[in-house]
């Protein structure tokens, strides 16, 4: 965590919960092959607890929202996860180490992004964040990348940087109506459910991995111009999040 630096900390704008962001640079671990190795990260993570402490009782809902990918916690045994991110790794080991790495105020945030490209949010909603600290990261950064399940209901000016992730036509057709560009999820294969103004994405394996994230830059909401939007074949290792227990005590 050399490399990691906290650029919020703070109430969820989901739910007033104690929540923190924490900017990582590209060496930071990930699973997902389609990103490529040259963007920044930034992690949104529950504050007072560890990430797989948040899953397995349903309060990682400050930092992922109504995402329907999260699945149903209950006794502490999640049902139904589908998200891509394994919690017990990168964004636990993140958690663990964020009390020992620098707290930058915001007048310094513009300046860690400078001409780089970052991914908003490798884990957790950007929409978590005031978009003041949005501003402040995308404000000088050479390209970003950036999703959220809230745009039903976050402040609109998230259209800006983020598309909006959906998993089903009737939220595409709303979110398209709200000024949103879209990122839609399938279960089939993303060749054959494509829709008009769609295009499968090319760092997909579906698509044979044709680039990655930091070499397209095409999901960065609606400021880049793009005006076709995204289907992708549902991926990743929809893995238990159990273990380990730590929390913040």
């Amino acid at each position: 965590m050399s490399n990691g630096v906290v650029i919020y900390r703070g109430p969820s704008e989901i739910d007033g919960a104690p929540i923190l962001a924490v900017k990582t640079g590209f060496k930071t671990a990930s699973s997902n092959p389609k990103l490529g190795h040259h963007l920044l990260q930034t992690w949104i993570l529950r504050e007072d607890m560890s990430p797989t402490e948040a899953v397995a009782t349903g309060a990682d809902s400050s930092i992922c929202g109504t995402c329907a990918l999260r699945g149903v916690a209950h006794d502490r045994r999640v049902k139904n996860r589908k998200c891509y991110v394994p919690t017990y790794y990168a964004p636990y080991s993140i958690w663990k180490c964020y009390r020992h790495i620098t707290e930058v105020p915001v007048n310094q945030i513009r300046g860690l992004f400078a001409g780089r490209g970052v991914r908003l949010g490798a884990y957790g909603d950007p929409a978590a964040i005031s978009p003041a600290i949005w501003q402040e990261v995308t404000a000088e950064a050479a390209f970003w990348t950036g999703y959220t399940h809230q745009w039903k209901t976050c402040n609109p000016i998230f259209a800006q940087w983020c598309m909006a992730s959906c998993e089903n036509l009737d939220d595409r057709q709303l979110a398209k109506e709200l000024g949103y560009r879209t990122f839609r999820i399938t279960e089939v294969d993303a060749r054959s459910d494509r829709q008009h103004q769609e295009v499968v994405c090319p760092a997909s394996s579906e698509m044979g991995h044709r680039t990655t994230c930091d070499q397209c830059r095409t999901c960065s909401g609606i400021s880049n111009n793009v005006k076709v939007d995204v289907v992708i074949t549902m991926h990743g290792k929809f893995t238990r999040q159990a273990k380990p227990k730590d929390t913040a005590s």
